[in-house]
Parts: C-alpha cells; sequence; structure tokens
C-alpha cells in the first residue's frame, strides 16, 4: 500500500467508528476518492454542517440545530410524559417504534460511566422540566445493565420530592440488555407493561 499521509490519518479516523476496522476504513477511502463528485464532496459539505449547526442540547441532551431544539419546543401538543433514555440511539429506536409520543430526555450516559458526572447527565434541567410543564409521568428507559439500573434510582430519588408518577420499563427487557438492541415488539412490551417506581420509596 502507498505510504499517504492523507490516508494514512483517514484510516485512523475512520477505524474509530462502531463496527469498522482498518480493513473497512481502506473500503471506504477508496470509495470515497473514486467518487469524488458524487459522494466525497458532498459528504464533506454535509459533515461542515453538521460540525457547525448540530449540537447537543444544554435542557434535554437530544440534537439541536443552531438554536432550535425540535425535542423541547413541541409547543403543538398537550405533553404530560418524558422518557428519560442513556443515549440517541436510544431515542431514535423508541421514536421509530412509535410507541411513545412525548419529551425526551437523553443523559448522554450513566452515571457511573467515567467520563459522565451527574452534572452532565443534565437532572437539573430534567426536574426544571417536570415542574415547569407540570409532567404527569416520568419514564425511565435506561438499559438493565448494572450502570443503567444504577442511574434510573438516582433518577428515582431527584424526584421523590415532585408529585409525579415514575415508572420504569417492564417485561421484555432481557438483563443487560440495550434500548438501541432491541427490536420494535419488545419495545412495545416494554413500554406496555412499565412498572410504577415511588420516588419516595428505597
Amino acid at each position: 500500500m502507498q505510504n499517504l499521509n492523507e490516508i494514512t490519518e483517514l484510516i485512523k479516523i475512520i477505524s474509530k467508528l462502531p463496527g469498522l476496522g482498518p480493513k473497512s476504513a481502506r473500503r471506504i477511502i477508496l470509495k470515497l476518492i473514486s467518487n469524488r463528485e458524487n459522494i466525497l464532496k458532498p459528504m464533506i459539505r454535509a459533515l461542515n454542517e453538521t460540525n457547525i449547526n448540530i449540537s447537543r442540547c444544554e435542557k434535554c441532551g437530544s440534537l439541536k440545530s443552531i438554536n432550535n431544539c425540535s425535542n423541547c419546543n413541541q409547543q403543538n401538543k398537550q405533553i404530560k410524559k418524558i422518557c428519560i433514555v442513556e443515549n440517541l440511539a436510544d431515542q431514535w429506536s423508541i421514536e421509530s417504534s412509535n410507541i411513545f409520543d412525548g419529551y425526551f430526555h437523553v443523559l448522554g450516559g450513566t452515571i457511573s460511566s467515567s467520563s459522565n458526572s451527574k452534572e452532565n447527565l443534565l437532572i437539573n434541567s430534567l426536574l426544571q422540566k417536570v415542574e415547569k410543564e407540570k409532567i404527569e409521568e416520568v419514564i425511565i428507559a435506561t438499559s438493565a445493565t448494572v450502570e443503567g439500573q444504577t442511574t434510573a434510582y438516582y433518577i428515582k430519588d431527584s424526584l421523590k420530592n415532585f408529585k409525579v408518577k415514575v415508572s420504569k420499563l417492564g417485561l421484555g427487557i432481557p438483563i443487560g440488555g440495550e434500548i438501541e438492541n432491541l427490536d420494535d415488539g419488545t419495545l412495545h412490551s416494554a413500554f406496555k407493561n412499565r412498572e410504577g417506581l415511588d420516588p419516595g420509596s428505597d
């Protein structure tokens, strides 16, 4: 293989993407280079626009475009529920299943994640939303891992002084399972069989 610094650097970067290694990265790069007008240049423009315009909402943790967060600004709906998920992939999975119609709160990780502090999970803004919007139910859709359950109970405890129903996804999620890997049928079952959590209990 030719020793081209630009290609070597691209391989390193693309190899960091989920499910890709050096060989897959090389195939992608060759495809891009051989299709500059139809793929490479449009991709460069799209990536640049995404880098400039798309960011994490500082209130709900979802993605927003410039100053507009479509998740927060659902003014045309009478929404009284919030679904709490660990990451954007979980939000997109639930949205595509059409089982939930309401606000999302994207934590961006779990409490025990070494790279995430409790502040990064935007818990304070969640509590403010519950109070301001008079939310009736908070659905905790964290994964069935130790970290996900630890985070769920921390959120439950944070809501103990609020008059709001707190529930978690029920039957259908296997132990250790992650939301983004569940099929639509399992998600429907989990939402339908969600269990109430008493914010004031241990």
